[in-house]
């Protein structure tokens, strides 16, 4: 299973079609790492539907800071690697530190990443 982690909030101002875009891009990984042979999973697709749930009012609201985060840090520990897509991102760096420090490969691009045979 490969966290992808990219700029989901970073630079949008909180506007929520360039959250949206943003998501777009995480999930566009998704199906080639499928496709290689690997589990893709993004952490908004955990963290979302439990900020609605939460009833969040606002990204970065104090329900915002609850969830967000933690729900792909706990994602992580079950984890095999990250990608970590180009763009600023504090989230996606606390990602990549979460994952280094629990010894997970970190990968940059999908040429970096082997082809699974499972």
């Amino acid at each position: 299973m490969i966290l992808i982690a990219g700029p989901y909030r970073s630079g949008t101002n909180n506007d929520p079609e360039l959250m949206q875009r943003n998501l777009e891009r995480l999930e566009a990984m998704a199906l080639p790492l499928f496709r290689m042979g690997h589990m893709p999973i993004i952490g908004e697709w955990l963290a979302l539907p439990l900020l609605k749930l939460a009833g969040a009012k606002a990204p970065g609201d104090e329900v915002w800071q609850e969830i967000q985060y933690p729900a792909a840090h706990r994602m992580l520990l079950k984890c095999d690697a990250v990608l970590r897509i180009d763009g600023a991102s504090k989230g996606a760096d606390q990602d990549v530190e979460v994952a280094k420090k629990h010894g997970l490969k970190i990968y940059y691009s999908l040429d970096e990443i082997p082809i699974s045979s499972s």
